[in-house]
């Protein structure tokens, strides 16, 4: 059985990395188990570096790069990820559609996220058998078919 591949959105990074949000706990517990791979691409990560920065999370420089360097053992960088010529659904928000993009390049199981326009999507991407999108407490590393 293959080991299934994941995009997790920044907010679901910020829920794992930073808050250590017991709802992602079985998330948390598959990407060290090996049980799931977590993937993302440059521009992704440096949104995610980015939201580091932002002053409400009240972080400084050293919980700025402990947070980074945590991000970077559960999530994988990929360097080549291939365009594919798939007609992707569009995501209201802009900054979110990377994700869909990633998603779909990096032919994984499912899009974790909490963002609503992400997930008025999922039906159209499950129906078209390209991945899921669920909220990250409803995905389970038994329950993702491996992409």
């Amino acid at each position: 059985m293959a080991i299934p591949r994941l995009v997790l959105d920044t907010n679901v990074c910020l829920d794992l990395i930073v808050f250590a949000d017991p709802r992602v706990a079985a998330l948390r517990d598959a990407l060290r188990a090996g049980e799931a791979v977590a993937v993302t691409r440059a521009d992704c990560r440096e949104e995610w570096l980015r939201v580091l920065r932002y002053p409400r999370l009240g972080l400084d420089d050293a919980g700025q790069r402990r947070h980074a360097d945590t991000f970077d053992t559960f999530v994988t960088c990929l360097d080549d990820v291939t365009p594919v010529d798939v007609r992707l659904p569009r995501c209201k928000d802009r900054d979110d559609q990377k994700f869909l993009e990633l998603a779909l390049q990096a032919r994984v199981a499912a899009l974790l996220t909490r963002d609503d326009d992400l997930l008025a999507l999922a039906r159209r991407t499950r129906r078209d058998g390209l991945f899921d999108i669920l909220v990250p407490e409803a995905w389970t590393a038994g329950a993702a078919p491996a992409a």
